[in-house]
Formats: C-alpha cells, structure tokens, sequence
C-alpha cells in the first residue's frame, strides 16, 4: 500500500521504521493502543522525498475597499509503501 504522509528526514529508497502504532487489526482482532500498542512497529520504503500535494487556494477580499488577494500553497509530502506490519 502507498500512502502519503509529512515530510521525513528520508532519502529515496531508504527504509524507515514507525514504532508509535494507534491500532492494528489481524483477522478481525482489533488491539487499541494506550496510546500505542506495545511491540508494534511498521516498516515502509520511502518511494518519494520531494511530492507535493494539490494546490489550496487561499483567497481574502475586504468588501467595498477594493482589496482581495490572492495566494497559493502545495505541501510537499513524502511518498512511502508500507512493506511489514509486525
């Protein structure tokens, strides 16, 4: 699976590791974390350092004074493939 998620100090194709899981499912079995869940980690694949996301608009007028601007924003993410659950 590839997800999208904030920018990591992470070069292409190095692999990362998250040790702060929420939730994880395993057949139905559902274990919450309090906050995380002890012993599980995810392993990804940085796919893409430099992505960006869609553009947001950010428009702002003053009505009756003439004044409206108006600016544009992207993101840039990183690009990961989720390789392992454990």
């Amino acid at each position: 699976m590839e997800i999208f998620v904030n920018r990591l100090k992470a070069a292409k194709d190095e692999t990362v590791e998250f040790d702060k899981v929420l939730l994880i499912e395993d057949n139905g079995a559902v274990k919450v974390g309090t906050p995380y869940v002890e012993g599980a980690a995810v392993k990804a694949t940085v796919i893409d350092d430099d992505a960006k996301a869609k553009k947001v608009l950010v428009f702002k007028k003053i009505r009756r004074k003439g004044f409206q601007t108006l600016n544009g924003h992207r993101q840039k993410l990183t690009k990961i493939r989720i390789d392992a659950i454990a």
